[in-house]
């Protein structure tokens, strides 16, 4: 039953044929996910622009340190050690902060983690994705970020899944 109510929400959420995907269901810790470290040099380097909201009810602004990995569901990941900047109050409350970032070249992006290291703690609202080759998706998270582990939410097999029908 959980099962088919699983596969029924993933079908739900992957079947709309809009220009925005949204994934909307909750992020989860993730203390087994690794960062792809496999040499992307002769991979083509793809262009990204990420947006961050925070919430308004996170705290004023945070001096952690916050990390941010996504990818599609071939191996294929882009990955900021630190994407923070304390000396430029990033990540305050009620704001969006905008980075471009560059990495290999994904298909469309179905997982986003985040990683907060500090004893501020931030709530982040959403995250958008938006890249010249991709879909852009946004991932609501509207949780508080637990310390050091990688948290957010993966619907890459649902989506690989999806995706090998077109």
């Amino acid at each position: 039953m959980m099962k088919s109510l699983c596969l029924l929400l993933l079908f739900a959420l992957f079947s709309t044929s809009q220009s925005r995907s949204s994934i909307t269901l909750k992020p989860q810790a993730n203390p087994n996910f690794k960062i792809n470290t496999t040499n992307h040099q002769n991979a083509r380097t793809c262009s990204y622009t990420v947006e961050i909201t925070t919430s308004c009810s996170s705290t004023r602004y945070t001096y952690d340190q916050i990390s941010l990995a996504f990818g599609d569901a071939y191996g294929n990941q882009v990955y900021t050690p630190r994407i923070d900047d304390p000396s430029s109050r990033m990540f305050e409350s009620c704001s969006s902060d905008t980075f471009t970032l560059y990495g290999p070249c994904t298909y469309d992006v179905c997982y986003l983690y985040l990683y907060r290291s500090g004893y501020d703690g931030w709530k982040p609202e959403r995250v958008d994705v938006y890249g010249s080759s991709i879909r852009a998706v946004s991932f609501y998270f509207n949780v508080w970020i637990p310390a050091d582990v990688w948290y957010g939410p993966d619907y890459c097999y649902g989506y690989a899944a999806r995706s090998a029908t077109k």
